[in-house]
């Protein structure tokens, strides 16, 4: 495959990830769907740090972009192109790493909830992820209703998103760094 329609493909494939990251980061902020808990401080710190927003999101969409347009200049671009499309890609992996680390760190804190007493808290911030197996351990949170499965499946999806887009953006460092040597290829169709 010609490093320019890999680039392409590389760009389009980061693109629903990039969405995907953004989306799930400003549902992390709407637990139960309502906005009270922001308003009211109750949203943990890793959701405030933007790992989806800012990693996911517009660390990993300025390379797709960039990747892209590379793509789009030809069958390999140019040798210059592809060296600044190797630099772009290490910044949307830098972000994937960013997005995975702060994901990874939301999950294992867990959520911010109301507890029994009525206080609220982080009560699986010491549990070393026991209680995303243990779900009897989720009834410890009052309100808002179902975080534990709500942060859980945001984290994790934020997680998986960052890895696919950390395999992506290190498979155009290749493809760039093969640009780069190769140069243009120019195909010329033969009548």
């Amino acid at each position: 495959m010609c490093t320019g329609k890999c680039s392409r493909f590389i760009a389009f494939t980061l693109y629903p990830l990039v969405l995907l990251s953004i989306i799930c980061n400003i549902l992390l902020f709407f637990p139960d769907w309502k906005t009270k808990y922001v308003k009211e401080g109750h949203i943990t710190d890793e959701v405030k740090y933007m790992g989806g927003f800012i990693g996911g999101g517009v660390l990993a969409l300025l390379p797709a972009l960039y990747i892209h347009l590379t793509g789009e200049q030809g069958c390999c671009a140019n040798r210059f192109g592809m060296f600044f499309s190797i630099i772009f890609a290490a910044v949307g992996v830098a972000g994937a790493v960013y997005s995975f680390i702060v994901a990874l760190l939301g999950l294992s804190s867990g959520p911010m909830c109301q507890i029994d007493d009525g206080t609220w808290g982080m009560p699986f911030q010491n549990s070393n992820l026991e209680y995303v197996k243990n779900h009897v351990m989720w009834n410890q949170c009052k309100e808002p209703k179902d975080v534990v499965k709500f942060n859980i499946a945001l984290f994790i999806t934020l997680m998986v998103a960052s890895v696919l887009q950390a395999l992506l953006c290190a498979s155009q460092i290749i493809n760039g760094f093969f640009g780069c040597l190769c140069g243009t290829c120019n195909d010329t169709e033969k009548a």
